[in-house]
């Protein structure tokens, strides 16, 4: 009698074959592998470009910008500021990117402590895009840290059927010890879309 087993039989402590074993942990290690990076996007910027009507529609959202130093900054009457420098990209592959397109995206909020209001502006490449006024926190939140479909770039400089991203690179002010900025210098995020006709 032989004490070897054949590939077919069941072995081992937990009376599976070494090649099961085997599969079944680097299955569960590739879960593992796919789950980190997903967590780890879910705290950083929200990037959506979306492409309409000749234009292509920039959504951004960096809701943990507003930290509680940001809040406290803006009570006291500090006027702060969010810069998002957006770079609209063509994938090149086995070479350089190219940059097609850029804007920025100018969040400004001032409070104004005797009216208990904020002013609101929003400049697109250094013109008044929209001003508003906010009481709340929730209000100033929403519009400091992001922007909702702004139609940057025009699809006429586009080439059909390619692969292209948008980068955004926040920055805020002002970047001395009273606002303390989360990621030190900034943040940024890119975003892919096909461009399809």
């Amino acid at each position: 009698m032989s004490s070897r087993r054949g590939v077919g039989e069941r072995g081992g402590q937990w009376g599976m074959s070494v090649p099961r074993r085997s599969l079944r942990v680097g299955l569960t290690l590739l879960a593992l592998l796919c789950i980190v990076p997903a967590s780890a996007r879910a705290d950083g910027p929200r990037i959506v470009p979306l492409v309409r009507d000749g234009n292509v529609l920039v959504t951004f959202d960096l809701t943990e910008g507003f930290t509680t130093q940001v809040r406290e900054a803006i009570r006291s009457g500090l006027k702060t500021t969010f810069t998002f420098n957006v770079e609209l990209r063509l994938a090149v592959p086995a070479w350089v990117d190219r940059t097609i397109a850029t804007a920025v995206v100018t969040n400004v909020v001032e409070y104004d402590n005797l009216t208990r209001e904020a002013t609101l502006v929003r400049m697109l490449d250094g013109r008044v895009e929209k001003q508003d006024v906010a009481a709340d926190d929730a209000a100033i939140r929403e519009w400091l840290t992001g922007f909702y479909r702004l139609p940057l770039f025009k699809t006429a400089l586009l080439e059909p059927n390619r692969e292209y991203y948008v980068r955004v690179v926040a920055t805020a002010r002002p970047t001395n010890g009273v606002l303390l900025w989360p990621w030190g210098s900034g943040t940024s995020g890119q975003a892919k879309f096909t461009f399809l006709r």
